[in-house]
């Protein structure tokens, strides 16, 4: 017989139940605890309630915990069924004592937090402790009740995790290229001097039009390999350059949007998603694809990158259908202006039809100032 024992602080919530929090360290947890993963026995009977383990993001995790600052503040919830005992001790604290039968299960079953301690298993960490949420459960259907409603309180929405990546350090690597994005919509949708001032629908400005993930799509796109690239290639890495990259990237977008503002003033102004496929997160991402084209091409009389654009998004107007009549994507592919949907699939179709129409009519001018 294996015992562990902690002083606890108890807490008075529905009546019958003990619940009580106190500080382990992961090896311990995981020594009286065990993670039931969802599965199905041979004769098709449901087992265990945990989904199964998400490679990236234990290692994400892994990759935070293994840094000498790591915190992690949010506890790991156990629920036992049988082979624990609580002391009191008075004023709210207890003794708690978990026993684990040789040979036997473990006693506990882990609710909330498996991918946090599947983590933490794989590390080496000398007196790291995590907090342990723990209640006492009279069987496993009231066990598997309480992960059900533990686990399903409402995510934070995206709109707000995008908009506070700009104000947060020392991220996942995967949030890089989004937090640089998510800063520079910010600049777009929050400055004086932008023509997207206010436009862009974020958690802190829900009366905005404009998609704010297909406006970092751009972005992103651009800094993968296009024209934000080539700016942050120039600028370097250093704290100035930096500076000076996201000014440079500002005003190339925002030079592009003043010049899709003037060139489709009526298919913008004052039109959202539904009415205009160009203020439609399809026909934003897509747009997007035409101001790296539009960058890269050499046009004749276009002394500023503005300039350059107005004359490559004219030439393209008369290939578009924003607000009324067909997309003629190819000879079999013919769809009304409104039946482009914000799907992968879609965006490829219009992404590569107003690439192509654009081409064909920067050749034509091209021939004609030749």
């Amino acid at each position: 017989m294996k015992t562990f024992q902690f002083k606890a602080i108890r807490a008075q919530q529905a009546a019958g139940h003990d619940v009580f929090c106190f500080a382990a360290e992961p090896a311990d947890v995981l020594g009286f605890s065990e993670i039931d993963r969802v599965g199905r026995q041979d004769n098709g009977e449901l087992k265990g309630f945990q989904r199964h383990q998400v490679a990236p993001h234990i290692k994400e995790i892994r990759d935070y915990l293994s840094r000498e600052d790591a915190l992690l503040p949010n506890a790991v919830i156990v629920a036992f069924l049988d082979n624990v005992e609580v002391r009191d001790l008075g004023n709210g604290i207890v003794d708690v004592i978990i026993s684990v039968p040789e040979g036997q299960p473990r006693p506990g079953f882990v609710v909330d937090g498996q991918q946090r301690l599947t983590a933490l298993s794989g590390i080496r960490k000398a007196g790291f402790q995590v907090f342990v949420s723990a209640l006492v459960c009279k069987d496993y259907n009231e066990l598997r009740q309480q992960f059900v409603l533990i686990n399903n309180t409402r995510p934070l929405p995206k709109a707000l995790i995008y908009e506070l990546l700009p104000t947060v350090e020392g991220l996942p690597e995967r949030f890089t290229a989004r937090k640089f994005a998510a800063r520079l919509v910010d600049r777009l949708n929050f400055r004086e001097d932008s023509v997207l001032h206010g436009e862009i629908r974020q958690h802190t400005n829900p009366k905005g039009v404009l998609s704010d993930t297909a406006m970092q799509k751009i972005v992103m796109n651009s800094a993968s390999d296009g024209a934000v690239r080539r700016l942050i290639e120039q600028c370097g890495a250093t704290p100035e350059g930096l500076v000076a990259l996201e000014e440079d990237a500002f005003q190339l977008l925002n030079d592009y949007f003043r010049a899709v503002k003037q060139v489709f003033g009526a298919e913008w102004d004052g039109m959202n998603p539904k009415t205009s496929r160009l203020r439609h997160g399809a026909g934003l991402v897509a747009m997007g694809f035409v101001m790296e084209q539009l960058c890269s091409a050499d046009l004749p009389n276009c002394p500023t990158t503005y300039d350059k654009f107005v004359v490559g998004l004219e030439a393209l107007r008369p290939h578009t259908a924003w607000t009324r009549g067909m997309w003629q994507f190819s000879e079999v592919l013919v769809t009304s202006w409104n039946g482009v949907q914000n799907t992968p699939t879609d965006i490829n179709v219009l992404t590569d039809y107003l690439v192509r129409m654009l081409k064909r009519s920067l050749r034509r001018l091209e021939k004609a100032a030749a």
